[in-house]
């Protein structure tokens, strides 16, 4: 059995906001996946996603210096 299924290897039981969440969070690298809720219901799901960059790379070093 896979650890990490995909949300389309989840049962048909699931509730779509779990498999919406799912999906969210399978492509995330770096970020914050928000449920927000209203009356116990859930609403709407936020993602934001970063990018890091690496500050020991050379090209890093040369943006830090134009700055």
């Amino acid at each position: 059995m896979n650890p990490n299924p995909s949300p389309m290897d989840l049962p048909d039981s699931v509730p779509e906001w779990l498999r919406i969440v799912g999906e969210k969070v399978s492509s995330l690298r770096y970020g914050v996946v928000q449920i927000v809720v209203h009356d116990r219901k859930i609403t709407q799901i936020e993602r934001t996603e970063k990018t890091r960059l690496d500050p020991a790379r050379e090209d890093s070093a040369i943006y830090r210096d134009h700055i």
